[in-house]
């Protein structure tokens, strides 16, 4: 009897980095590996999207448009090159209004993409219908996604295959044009029955060519036997990744899953032995990247606070950046509760981080002391209807600190109205700041906002993640060089002179010798009101001046911990007479940002 062949996705390039590395990788040090998995037959690539978007001009200072073209390049003419986007969202972590959705799609086929994977973390289908259509109207191949993922017995009567059914169901009342179906668990939690379950529902609902594609993580450890549960039930692709980006939070490797269909009915669409040889470049290129531990491992507890592996090891890098890593395992716990009260939305993004920035709020500042943004909008309806009525006394505690009331309101309807979003939004910004407008920069802007401007402005640095080399002992250096370490992180740094050589990149410094003397200052603090950053984090602006008048409430500082900007507000009305920060500025927890007098 012939073998059913099964189809493969490499997510190696984009979900693989997403979930390894959080997404900070240099396209310059991949496209090699690209190359050598186009020359093993790999025809199928995630190439883009989701977070890389971003990450590209946050982190590697990269033009995320520019590395979709040398993408194109090194892939080759033929192959399909998909990205992810988020419904409403597209490529960002904020929605948007219809103008920038349906440049979304245009700029992504001028960009060389053939198909965009679509989905929204609700499972609200009304935040599909309008971003499908506008993927099926530039000429793409709309893959239209049903989240999914598992959640203790007896939580919610959501995440079950009935209720996977029922969207599915919805999308096709709605008439939404798509070329394919997939079921996505970016937390790998769904259980292997459910898997199986909700393909067999699916299969007897849509009509019988339609391609059905089944999408999880390693992170849970049940990754292997729900792709088997998805092919037994008719699924005909799953997503598999390429070492070293493979197992752990991301998909598992081609080379593991066909070894498990050894002797089975089923076999991959793959070249193995080409395949193992392209995952031998592919580990020289990404050699020089720091490997997250906890990216590489199994997590038994993910089931019951589902963090996906596309946000966990970035959650984690994060925290290793302001020193709270230690406090990682409170945040998972505390994450439970949040996704309970929340309303079930399905743990992926930008639902997983709001989960996250909540759970880091309650473990940082006190039990809902402090609602996210983005989680408190999301419980009053501002991104569309969660799968379950969010509690009550969540929702009441959302509207009171964050000052909206509840909406039913289209989330689209709302961005369309909304000044601040929108094409011209971000045209008159890159005309405030002297940048050249065009489509391209306008979508920047409005998925980006300030990242995006600075980037334009030649402002952004890359902030990548390698590891260093050990330096032999008794080695003797021709010139000052040192390991530096900052919250657990090692830096090279090398003194040349008048150059400083910090992981490879050098700067231009100049060294005078002072004479270090006690501060004779007025003694702010004894005669004003000390203000300190009740979280660590990044400042991103310091909105008043030293001097300058202030009432109770108003915002001082904004600092950005998690993807996550919090405002620091005046305790009482005065004077601020002094500020202690600057944007960039790294603080602690506690860490005094101004003085009020």
């Amino acid at each position: 009897m012939s073998k059913r062949r099964v189809e493969v996705m490499v997510t190696a390039f984009r979900d693989g980095f997403q979930s390894v590395y959080g997404a900070r990788v240099l396209s310059s040090d991949f496209l090699p590996a690209v190359e050598a998995a186009r020359e093993a037959g790999v025809t199928h690539f995630e190439s883009g999207g989701g977070a890389t978007f971003q990450s590209a001009f946050f982190y590697a200072a990269e033009n995320a448009f520019d590395v979709m073209d040398a993408f194109r390049k090194a892939a080759g003419p033929e192959a399909n090159l998909q990205t992810l986007a988020r419904g409403i969202n597209v490529v960002g972590l904020d929605s948007q209004p219809r103008d920038i959705i349906r440049m979304h799609a245009d700029l992504f086929a001028k960009h060389g993409i053939t198909t965009i994977r679509n989905f929204d973390a609700l499972n609200d289908v009304g935040n599909l219908v309008y971003s499908g259509q506008c993927i099926a109207d530039a000429g793409l191949r709309h893959e239209v996604c049903v989240t999914m993922m598992g959640v203790p017995p007896g939580w919610a009567e959501a995440h079950t295959p009935d209720f996977y059914a029922s969207v599915l169901r919805r999308i096709l009342e709605e008439d939404i044009p798509f070329d394919s179906v997939c079921f996505k668990d970016a937390s790998g939690t769904a259980t292997p029955q459910v898997v199986y379950d909700t393909i067999v529902r699916a299969r007897a609902l849509l009509p019988t060519e339609t391609r059905i594609v089944f999408h999880t993580h390693e992170t849970a450890g049940v990754s292997i036997l729900c792709y088997k549960a998805a092919l037994d039930a008719g699924a005909d692709q799953i997503d598999l990744s390429m070492a070293p980006v493979s197992g752990g939070t991301c998909q598992p490797d081609v080379v593991t899953m066909w070894h498990a269909l050894r002797g089975t009915d089923y076999e991959l669409d793959v070249d193995i032995e080409k395949l193992i040889e392209a995952e031998a470049v592919f580990k020289d290129c990404m050699r020089a990247y720091f490997m997250p531990p906890e990216a590489k491992a199994v997590e038994p507890l993910i089931p019951f606070s589902p963090m996906p592996g596309g946000a966990l090891t970035a959650n984690t890098q994060m925290m290793r950046d302001n020193g709270t890593l230690d406090r990682f395992p409170e945040v998972i716990s505390a994450m439970e509760e949040v996704v309970r009260r929340g309303g079930f939305g399905t743990s992926v993004t930008p639902v997983s981080q709001f989960y996250f920035q909540q759970a880091y709020n309650n473990v940082f500042l006190g039990p809902w002391e402090k609602i996210a943004q983005g989680y408190g909008l999301m419980v009053l309806g501002y991104y569309g209807r969660p799968p379950v009525d969010p509690d009550p006394e969540i929702v009441k505690l959302a509207s009171a600190q964050l000052g909206r009331e509840p909406s039913t309101v289209s989330p689209l309807e709302l961005n369309d109205a909304d000044p601040h979003k929108g094409a011209e939004a971000a045209r008159a910004l890159l005309q405030r700041e002297g940048l050249p407008v065009n489509d391209e920069h306008i979508f920047i802007v409005a998925t980006c906002k300030e990242k995006g401007v600075a980037f334009l402005k030649g402002e952004a640095e890359q902030r990548l993640r390698k590891a260093l080399p050990e330096t032999p002992p008794q080695t003797k250096l021709e010139k000052d060089t040192y390991t530096v370490m900052v919250d657990g992180r090692p830096f090279s740094v090398l003194i040349d002179g008048d150059r400083v050589v910090v992981d490879g990149r050098s700067y231009a410094v100049e060294v005078e010798t002072v004479s270090v003397v006690p501060e004779q200052d007025d003694a702010p603090a004894s005669s004003g009101i000390q203000v300190t950053s009740p979280l660590p984090g990044s400042v991103v602006r310091v909105v008043l001046s030293e001097g300058q008048p202030v009432r109770e409430g108003d915002t001082l500082v904004v600092v950005e911990a998690m993807k996550m900007e919090t405002e620091i507000r005046a305790p009482g009305d005065g004077t601020v007479r002094r500020l202690a920060v600057r944007a960039g500025d790294q603080v602690s927890a506690g860490q005094t940002v101004a003085w009020i007098g």
